[in-house]
């Protein structure tokens, strides 16, 4: 019987495994292998590591967990979890089942670009969502922020202080407030609400973005805004909630509604950082520990 069973080994489910590990906790890592951040270059704002290569932060993360033999990484992926009367079995891809008193989802979201033709040829080297992971690499370029009503202010307020040269591409006719409209023109930021159909550029770097009426707009960076979708409908499945804004509801240990089941990371709607990640991992894995314990005295 494992103590905890951990769904998804990127940055936050690694974190929670070293904080388990280091407790002696029985802890199996199964993971598919598809962080959010593949395709990026560089994972960025994590204290020590800024700059370094996503899978190469993933990898030593594997590497250290070496040292803890209570702590095994499986690589595939889990096709099926059922509650039972001492915990949870888990159905692995390979057919093996595994079962776990406790139970935590680390299986990230993932990103639905807007249908832009070419758009996803860029995503990650100068198309981005994240002005904290990547706003540094746009400082004083063209920078077009693809989105429309509050998202558009969200993103220029933070990109402001990295390239006065912005603009607004809604896609289509804008809902903006006179409000937001007036303070983007204070701060001449142009709006263009025409059909962007497709953007152009080479070796991942955006060179112009084309309007359906034939024009085209010479950028070299586009923020966007995206649309999340769980990468995982296992913890549905098992009766965890969902928020109103499409991430699983968790209280203030990290706990979802269904007892027993924690969800970390991006799925559980942390700020969507690297560091972050790795942060609400350990916690997590802190206050689930704290758990088994208290039960292990009482019982």
């Amino acid at each position: 019987m494992l103590d905890v069973a951990i769904i998804g080994g990127g940055t936050a489910g690694l974190s929670a495994a070293l904080v388990l590990g280091r407790m002696r906790r029985r802890v199996l890592i199964v993971d598919s292998g598809q962080p959010r951040n593949a395709v990026s270059p560089a994972a960025h704002g994590f204290f020590s590591r800024d700059g370094i290569a996503p899978s190469e932060l993933l990898q030593i993360g594997r590497e250290q967990l070496t040292p803890y033999d209570t702590v095994e990484l499986r690589n595939g992926s889990v096709v099926d979890v059922e509650r039972n009367d001492d915990g949870f079995e888990l159905t692995l891809s390979d057919g093996t089942k595994h079962h776990a008193r406790k139970l935590m989802f680390a299986t990230g979201v993932q990103d639905l670009l807007p249908q832009v033709d070419d758009l996803e040829a860029f995503w990650g080297t100068s198309v981005f969502h994240c002005p904290y992971c990547h706003g540094w690499e746009a400082r004083d370029k063209p920078i077009a922020i693809l989105a429309d009503g509050d998202a558009v202010m969200h993103l220029a307020t933070l990109l402001y202080s990295l390239s006065t040269d912005l603009v607004v591409c809604t896609n289509g006719a804008s809902t903006l407030s006179e409000e937001q409209q007036a303070l983007l023109q204070a701060f001449n930021i142009p709006v263009y609400e025409e059909i962007v159909t497709g953007v152009e550029g080479k070796n991942g770097i955006i060179e112009r973005i084309v309007f359906a009426n034939g024009d085209v707009l010479e950028r070299g960076i586009i923020f966007v805004r995206t649309e999340l979708q769980q990468h995982s409908d296992l913890p549905q499945k098992l009766g965890c909630e969902i928020n109103d804004y499409g991430f699983i509801q968790v209280d203030n240990t990290c706990q979802t509604t269904v007892p027993g089941v924690y969800a970390i990371g991006d799925m559980a709607g942390q700020p969507h950082q690297v560091i972050q990640a790795a942060a609400n991992g350990a916690f997590a894995a802190a206050r689930l520990n704290h758990l088994l314990a208290t039960e292990q005295f009482r019982a």
